[in-house]
């Protein structure tokens, strides 16, 4: 990933932290890249991805993203609509704060370049996205949306690596402030809470991505439709959990509502025009076994439970403190 700073003119810096682009022709060429998909199974799409097989190489791209010598994520990328298809990660809890991170990288790699140069070297940009792309996005009441949000990344590096261009579309700017933002927040309190490996470490598989729609920014990236995620885990329980959610990106200030994966492959099977759509394998296509409404119920209990614990001890202190 590199610094770009216009549509037309993209200023590569070499000397930025320890990173690198790997464009790929399948996800199974990097086994470090395999791993961010529930059993090294990547989505099937007709038409965009069959059998871990890109069906137009000349259109979509296979990035694995690497970023201060580690792979932290994988994308597939539309070079004729400047767009993510869907960015797949996994899900370890949150173990360093968030930052706030004012720097968009791009894949050099997709412009057919150099993966080692010297100096400086400018070029277009014409296979990806810009920042530049972006300057009047707020006047169309759109912003960067993050298909693998930085609030999911477990650490710093990995947060830094979702600020490439290649992990966002044009989000309405209500849907991602408003149910988009609130169901990612939801989404990471359940995966926190229950989905966990054999080791019993924090472990789920997300998958994000978007249907292109009509409409277009700075007459090159394409603005999406609709919005899709899903996500499965085995449960502390050890039981299948997946959920899913999607939304049309447009002005609303509504909630998203929870549906089974087996749902949302219907739904994209319908927008994206496939005969087939299959995000997960088929242990996680039923698996709504945890309710949301329990959950935050269950979240409330918690909250509850902990608030009356501490009151009981503070009054106990002040029991204490008035016997001496």
């Amino acid at each position: 990933m590199y610094v770009c700073e216009g549509a037309l003119l993209c200023l590569i810096v070499l000397f930025l932290p320890l990173t690198a682009p790997h464009v790929v022709l399948k996800f199974s060429d990097v086994p470090e890249c395999e791993q961010f998909f529930l059993d090294k199974t990547p989505p099937e799409i007709s038409g965009i991805l069959v059998g871990g097989n890109v069906q137009d190489q000349n259109r979509y791209k296979v990035i694995c993203q690497f970023f201060s010598d580690k792979y932290r994520f994988a994308t597939l990328y539309d070079t004729s609509n400047r767009i993510p298809v869907f960015s797949a990660y996994k899900f370890t809890g949150k173990k360093e704060p968030t930052t706030k991170i004012n720097r968009n990288y791009i894949e050099p790699q997709l412009e057919e370049l150099q993966k080692e140069m010297t100096g400086y070297l400018k070029t277009r940009c014409e296979k990806q996205a810009t920042s530049h792309d972006y300057d009047k996005s707020t006047s169309e009441n759109l912003t960067k949306g993050h298909l693998f949000p930085k609030q999911h990344s477990s650490d710093i590096e990995t947060e830094n690596s979702t600020m490439t261009l290649t992990n966002m579309v044009p989000q309405n700017k209500d849907f991602n402030s408003g149910p988009w933002s609130q169901m990612e927040m939801n989404v990471f309190n359940l995966m926190n809470t229950h989905c966990s490996n054999t080791n019993g470490n924090i472990e789920a598989y997300v998958v994000t991505g978007t249907v292109p729609g009509n409409q277009v920014l700075a007459s090159r990236v394409n603005i999406p439709k609709l919005m899709w995620t899903a996500f499965c885990c085995k449960t502390n329980n050890g039981e299948w959990m997946s959920k899913a959610h999607w939304g049309e990106n447009v002005n609303t200030t509504g909630t998203m509502e929870t549906k089974t994966v087996t749902e949302m492959q219907n739904k994209l099977e319908e927008s994206y025009d496939a005969d087939m759509v299959q995000i997960f394998p088929h242990q996680c296509e039923k698996g709504h076994l945890f309710p949301m409404g329990r959950f935050y119920r269950y979240q409330f209990y918690q909250r509850h439970l902990k608030k009356r614990v501490m009151r009981r001890q503070r009054k106990r202190l002040r029991i204490l403190h008035s016997d001496k």
